[in-house]
């Protein structure tokens, strides 16, 4: 079998659809990618995964998305985003990526376990999914009081009360920006000490308006049809108790779509996708990676939407040199 000047084999695409730029994932950094790539006409197909519009359909109102000054429903955005690819050709379908073969150019891949194609170039921009303490009543109130993005949704429960669950530097961080908006915030650690680095510890022990509720799980989160209005809680030694807040915010950590690439890219410690310093470069090259499945800090949509223009003109320039 021959072997190209990058070190793969190259291989027949004799009975598959073949695609110039495929891209995985239907959030805000997968539609830019499709915009951008429409635009350079590279014929981008996207397929975007179980959850179109990504995890931010999971929050109701966008308050921090530049250009709309009064917020903007995260469906609407979304919407708005697919609606803009499709108006330049993009082909946007239903469907997930379930198996790779970059060992090969074009690139193997199958969707939904049936549809066999290859492709000159992948952007993946599955993105990540908050991790959640697996209560019905969590979920109950998904949107209406819990959420997973203090920067997101903390301007909602300005002069209210709050909670935040973990224990780690991200819950930290929650924790001291829900404390310059709100009255009152609850820290729910289940361990007696703090994970967090000891900067993050000062800067919560800075904030007069923060109560650390150590040796404490959530049992239920409480509330009524207009949303959360409290949450119960567990101490080590068996005792139950209430607290009333507004807010429900779990900083316990996010999950990055990238086990189906778990081997054959480079991930980091959490899983996240490896790239290559500004640039949204993988490992392997012809693949590229953008949006919260490669940012462990950020996770905003404006940064998800920008790395999927990145990755766009990074694909143009990698096929370009294809020619």
């Amino acid at each position: 079998m021959p072997i190209v000047s990058n070190g793969f084999s190259t291989g027949s695409c004799i009975d598959m659809e073949k695609i110039r730029c495929l891209i995985a994932g239907g959030g805000p950094a997968g539609y830019t990618a499709a915009i951008y790539a429409a635009r350079a006409n590279l014929s981008p197909v996207l397929y975007e995964g179980m959850a179109p519009g990504g995890q931010l359909t999971t929050t109701t109102v966008v308050e921090n998305f530049p250009g709309f000054p009064d917020g903007v429903e995260a469906t609407a955005l979304m919407d708005s985003m697919r609606a803009q690819a499709l108006r330049f050709g993009a082909d946007i379908r239903r469907g997930s990526l379930t198996s790779v073969d970059f060992s090969v150019r074009p690139f193997r891949v199958t969707v939904d376990g049936g549809i066999d194609i290859c492709a000159d170039s992948l952007i993946i921009a599955t993105g990540a999914t908050a991790r959640y303490l697996g209560l019905p009543s969590e979920q109950r109130f998904l949107g209406m009081g819990v959420s997973a993005c203090a920067t997101c949704d903390g301007f909602f429960y300005r002069k209210k009360d709050v909670a935040v669950v973990g224990g780690g530097d991200t819950a930290c961080e929650e924790a001291t920006y829900l404390a310059g908006l709100c009255r009152k915030v609850y820290m729910i650690v289940r361990r007696d000490v703090f994970r967090a680095s000891e900067a993050m510890q000062n800067r919560v022990a800075s904030m007069p308006n923060i109560e650390v509720l150590w040796n404490c799980n959530t049992e239920e989160v409480l509330g009524d049809e207009s949303g959360v209005t409290g949450a119960r809680l567990r101490r080590k030694d068996g005792s139950v108790f209430d607290i009333k807040v507004d807010g429900f915010f779990l900083a316990i950590g996010h999950h990055p779509v990238s086990d189906l690439f778990a081997g054959r890219l480079e991930l980091d410690d959490e899983g996240y996708i490896v790239t290559d310093g500004k640039s949204t470069r993988t490992s392997v090259e012809g693949v590229f990676a953008a949006g919260d499945v490669q940012d462990p800090r950020y996770r905003q949509a404006v940064n998800a939407a920008a790395a999927g223009c990145r990755a766009a003109l990074d694909a143009k320039e990698y096929l370009n040199g294809l020619k």
